[in-house]
Order: C-alpha cells, then sequence, then structure tokens
C-alpha cells in the first residue's frame, strides 16, 4: 500500500517549488501529500515575525498559506499540513519516517540551500532511511515535460511527454532499492529510462627507468592486456546483464544504457542537462554520526539542474 509523500515547507520559494512537484509525485503515485513545517522557540523571535504575531501564530500561517497554494494547483489531491516544534532535521526524519519518499526545496546550481541552513539538506540526506528528492528553485511543472512545440497553449503542457529519467549505476554493487525506485519513477511518468554507468580506465603507467626489472620463468603465455576499445565493451556487457532481469520486469519502460570512461559526477551532471529527474544512490551505513551522500551524489547535488532523488542502499 502505498504511503503518503512529505515535503518541507519553510516558506522559501524553493521550498513552494518542491511542494508543487511533490504534488505532481503523489498523483502519479495516486497518495497524498503531507506538507510539514517546524519551527522553533526562541527567547527572542525572529526579526521576520511581526511585531503583532508570535512564534507559533506566524509558524501556522506560513502553513496554511503553502497548503493553499498547492492545493488550488491540485484540488483533487488529498493534502495535510503538520507543523511540529522540534529541530528541523529531526522533524523532517520524524514525519518522513513512514513514508514513500521526502521532498525538499534547494537554491539552484551551484548552491544547496539546505533547506533553511546550509547542512540540513545533507544531514537529511545523509540520516534517512527514506528516498529523498531535491527540487531547485523556480522548477515549474512544465520542467518535467519535452519543450512544447509553438502553438500549444499552456494547459496543453502537462500532455506533452516527459523528459527521460536518468539513473547513475555502479555495475560492481548494483541496488535493487535504486533500479526499482529509477524503473519506477519512468513508469510513473510513461516515459523511458536512460542508464549510465560511469568507470575509469586502470592507469597504464609503465615502471621507471631507475628500477630494475626481475623477471621470473613464465609458467604459461601471459594474458593479453585489454585494448581501449575493449574495457567500454566489457563494462558495457556487465551493465546489461545487470539490466536484464529489470528490463523484463518493466517491459513497457523503454530503457537506453551507456557505459562511458570517465567521472561519475562530471557524466551525470552533463547527462541531466535533458533529463527530468536524476536517481542516484547513497551507501546507508547505518550510522547518524558522520553520515554522508558521498562524493559523487554530492557533487550531482550541487551542479544538476532537474530534481535529484537519492536512493539509500546497503
Amino acid at each position: 500500500m502505498p504511503h503518503d509523500i512529505v515535503v518541507g515547507v519553510d516558506g522559501s520559494p524553493a521550498s513552494l517549488a518542491a511542494a508543487h512537484w511533490a504534488a505532481q509525485e503523489a498523483q502519479r503515485r495516486q497518495t497524498g501529500l503531507s506538507l510539514v513545517h517546524a519551527w522553533h522557540r526562541h527567547v527572542r523571535p525572529g526579526p521576520n515575525i511581526p511585531l503583532d504575531s508570535n512564534e507559533h501564530d506566524w509558524a501556522e500561517q506560513l502553513l496554511r498559506e503553502a497548503v493553499r497554494s498547492v492545493r488550488a494547483a491540485h484540488p483533487d489531491l488529498r493534502i495535510t499540513g503538520r507543523l511540529m516544534c522540534d529541530a528541523t532535521v529531526t522533524a523532517l526524519l520524524t514525519a518522513s519516517a513512514r513514508s514513500d519518499l521526502l521532498v525538499l526545496g534547494s537554491l539552484g546550481p551551484g548552491a544547496l540551500s539546505g533547506f533553511v541552513t546550509g547542512s540540513v539538506s545533507q544531514r537529511v540526506i545523509g540520516r534517512s532511511p527514506r528516498p529523498v528528492v531535491l527540487v531547485r528553485a523556480g522548477r515549474s511543472p512544465a520542467d518535467e515535460h519535452l519543450p512544447a512545440m509553438d502553438g500549444v497553449a499552456p494547459e496543453e503542457i502537462p500532455l506533452t511527454p516527459y523528459r527521460e529519467v536518468l539513473l547513475g549505476l555502479r555495475t560492481g554493487r548494483p541496488s535493487e532499492a535504486l533500479i526499482e525506485f529509477a524503473f519506477d519513477a519512468a513508469r510513473w511518468r510513461g516515459t523511458g529510462l536512460r542508464v549510465l554507468h560511469a568507470f575509469r580506465a586502470p592507469s597504464r603507467l609503465a615502471p621507471a627507468r631507475s628500477v630494475p626489472l626481475v623477471s621470473a620463468a613464465p609458467e604459461g603465455p601471459a594474458p593479453a592486456p585489454r585494448s581501449r576499445t575493449q574495457e567500454p565493451a566489457d563494462e558495457e556487457r556487465a551493465l546489461m546483464a545487470v539490466l536484464r532481469p529489470w528490463r523484463e520486469k518493466y517491459p513497457a519502460v523503454p530503457v537506453t544504457a551507456m557505459a562511458t570512461e570517465g567521472r561519475a559526477a562530471v557524466t551525470l551532471v552533463q547527462a541531466a542537462r535533458s533529463a527530468g529527474l536524476l536517481v542516484v544512490g547513497r551507501h546507508a551505513s547505518g550510522h547518524r554520526i558522520g553520515a554522508h551522500a558521498g562524493p559523487v551524489t554530492h557533487a550531482v547535488l550541487h551542479h544538476a539542474g532537474c530534481p535529484v532523488a537519492v536512493v539509500p542502499h546497503a
């Protein structure tokens, strides 16, 4: 049974964009949406709180306005608001404990907003046992679709095809949770899935001339070194082998797969320019202290322009 999607709202344009993205996702999944706002009691109210109000009333008004905005755009969606007096990270993790997805807003390429403070999004992503999606400020529902042709009315944009879902995958330790999330995302959108596996070829450094080489008597013919053309082919065969059972499980999802030599973060950020959603993984260590997303995921969160889904896996 699908659970509600949870989205954190803080009154910023980024969180409002995340709320509208989450509402669309809830409609695709045929589930409900819960908007969560965390507030704190301070000795002195913040400068953004009017003199004739208090922190609780101001937080309640902020949440009410966010719910009203999303409900106006999605009148048929079951939407609830939840006000929590707690630390932001704790509130978000608690609210999403029984959800299928947690959605947060971020500033834009090159500057992760972190939801209220710079470190909060990173801490939530590092500790959440649920998938977390970050949505950029300024994203609109039309951005998930391919560019509309001239003469298409604004209300017809949702009828245009969705952009592909992009999955960054390592063939050495493929995660079933990660792959399943990406295939489901493509299925719900009725679009294709593009899978990228970036690999680094082993260095071929020649031994230093100053070091004498002593060779033992060969016991048999030495294996031929892999050529530069063999390596991508071998990596692509490994990628196809990983995806084969998933293609059989999701026959309606068109899949394109590519293994390319290069840095994974650079490759994914470039490919994400034409994607509707980028899906990457995060190794779940089970430790709260020092939990982090990993260098590739951290890089794409900073630089990818489309929404990024981070899926924890063992």
